[in-house]
């Protein structure tokens, strides 16, 4: 019989977040693949965990992660565990998940904290729905079509960065998105644990000052639906009459609605828009 990866969950910072079931795991499983063992046996020592540890991380994943699923195909179970938080977010523990289950190997999960979930609760900001970006690309040009899709976006944004990066992250993000509400979240479940919360302009107003500190989570205001609407709207012009009951019935208008807000739009009676539709069909 195969034996199962598990995913287990770590501290981001402070160790007493470390679960009952994670501790047991941990010490069941036989071996342990970690991002950085140098990092990671801090925790294995706190904890009195004997279990052998290999290291699985972003230059080594193809190879280790084969290495990993055979000995998972003899029978062997593995935990996975990154630097902090929950393997599989922002690191190369995704790839290893698709190649186990590619592999008909079982995947389970041991949950743990997350610096995403733990920075959006504490922001302040709306917390139903959001986008986790992770960290911006390095690569220019990837950089500016990533912010250039933020743009756009509604949802509230998540992004991690260092600290030597952070200035000139938030130089970008009021370049690109302008001036919205944003939470500095720093430390998290640390002694220095901080909120700032401001707008992007002052942040950055802030840093240049102020030497950046710590770890950061950014947790950015999404863009407001209405004025999305509000732009689609003025330029209907640029539309089709199917294209501009479009953006109305998007919005969970019926056609009816949708139909006396497009002959408003235009100027015109709801008869000429309900002709206009049928020739388009």
């Amino acid at each position: 019989m195969y034996g199962t990866l598990y995913l287990v969950g770590t501290p981001i910072g402070n160790l007493e977040d470390m679960t009952v079931r994670a501790v047991r795991i941990l010490k069941e499983v036989d071996l342990i693949a970690a991002e950085d063992t140098r990092n990671s046996i801090k925790i294995l020592n706190h904890f009195e965990i004997k279990t052998p540890m290999t290291s699985y991380h972003e230059f080594n994943k193809i190879d280790k992660g084969h290495e990993i699923i055979r000995k998972l195909q003899s029978g062997e179970n593995v935990a996975v565990i990154t630097d902090a938080g929950m393997p599989g977010i922002s690191d190369p523990g995704e790839e290893l998940v698709a190649m186990a289950h590619a592999a008909g190997v079982k995947v389970t999960v041991v949950p743990g904290p997350s610096a995403v979930v733990s920075a959006l609760v504490i922001s302040g900001l709306a917390t139903r729905r959001f986008a986790f970006e992770a960290f911006l690309p390095s690569d220019k040009r990837k950089c500016r079509e990533v912010l250039e899709e933020l743009k756009e976006e509604t949802r509230t944004i998540i992004i991690y960065e260092a600290p030597h990066h952070l200035v000139k992250t938030l130089e970008k993000l009021y370049e690109a998105l302008g001036d919205r509400r944003i939470s500095i979240v720093k430390e998290l479940t640390k002694i220095h644990e901080n909120v700032f919360r401001t707008t992007i302009k002052g942040a950055v107003e802030y840093y240049e000052a102020n030497e950046p500190k710590g770890e950061f989570v950014l947790v950015i205001e999404g863009r407001d639906p209405k004025e999305l609407k509000n732009e689609a709207v003025k330029s209907w012009e640029e539309l089709s009459v199917s294209e501009h009951m479009q953006l109305y019935l998007d919005e969970g208008m019926d056609k009816k609605d949708a139909m006396k807000a497009v002959a408003k739009d235009r100027g015109v009676g709801k008869r000429e828009i309900y002709d206009a539709l049928l020739e388009s069909k």
